[in-house]
């Protein structure tokens, strides 16, 4: 495929979703869920579970080749760049996310979007010469592709809205990933910023900025320190960032919905 996913990594067996607890699970937690056991199990022929190490890049931008894969285990994020080096987060992706349905049909098109593991990260990777035949052969798989397509553009919808209303907790939370994503170059992530340029950043004050920091090191997410703000746990930071834990549009799999 031409990125790093396939090189580099580490690769499993191909996957049998029937004996694979993990695998099952994120299934479950997708809009592939819905589909009955035999059709799921010719979906993932050939499919492999990868090993992604945190801060590693899995697709770049400028790729063209169509791709898929499900997030089992980890946080991924996809991200956009300024021609000055500036990213911009605009997707979180935990268990059950698909990653790459739209490029299964954008043939020839260029990605705008690179795509990165914030954590050590579990992924399966499908192929997508067979999810595109089977769509084309049963319309049970093409709706849950088409429902996952339609969930990605109300998300981003949802993504724009939440930058313009979000809380001071949520926003702190998301500055504070998108920061440390951008110069992470190894598992760890830190936010080189002080307080109060984390105050500004977001558009409020220190004294807020310090309580925030204080409920997040309490809950063991963050610790602070001279060299900036070191991210622990960065999937329940990701959790403090959006009301469900995922984007904006609740998660129809999480309790409640």
């Amino acid at each position: 495929m031409g990125c790093a996913l396939s090189s580099g990594h580490g690769l499993y067996p191909v996957v049998d979703a029937m004996t694979d607890d993990e695998v099952r699970a994120a299934i479950a937690a997708s809009h592939l869920g819905g589909l009955p056991p035999e059709l799921i199990g010719s979906l993932i022929a050939e499919a492999r579970r990868v090993h992604i190490p945190a801060g590693a890049t899995i697709h770049r931008e400028g790729e063209t080749e169509p791709h898929l894969e499900l997030v089992v285990r980890g946080l991924v994020r996809v991200h956009v760049s300024a021609p000055d080096g500036r990213m911009m987060t605009v997707r979180y992706c935990r268990r059950g996310a698909l990653i790459g349905t739209p490029t299964l049909y954008a043939v020839g098109m260029e990605r705008p979007f690179g795509i990165q593991a914030l954590s050590d990260s579990e992924l399966l990777r499908l192929r997508p010469a067979i999810l595109r035949s089977l769509a084309d052969q049963d319309l049970r798989v093409a709706r849950a592709l088409l429902g996952e397509t339609s969930e990605r553009v109300l998300s981003f919808v949802a993504e724009l809205s939440g930058n313009a209303f979000a809380t001071v907790r949520q926003r702190l939370a998301r500055h504070l990933l998108d920061l440390a994503s951008e110069r992470q170059r190894g598992p760890e992530l830190i936010a080189p910023l002080t307080q109060q340029e984390l105050a500004d950043a977001i558009g409020t004050v220190r004294e807020v900025v310090v309580r925030v920091l204080r409920e997040l090191r309490e809950e063991g997410v963050v610790r602070t320190g001279r060299h900036g703000i070191r991210i622990h746990d960065p999937e329940r930071l990701f959790g403090a960032a959006v009301p469900w834990g995922g984007t904006n549009v609740p998660d129809r799999h999480a309790p409640g919905n």
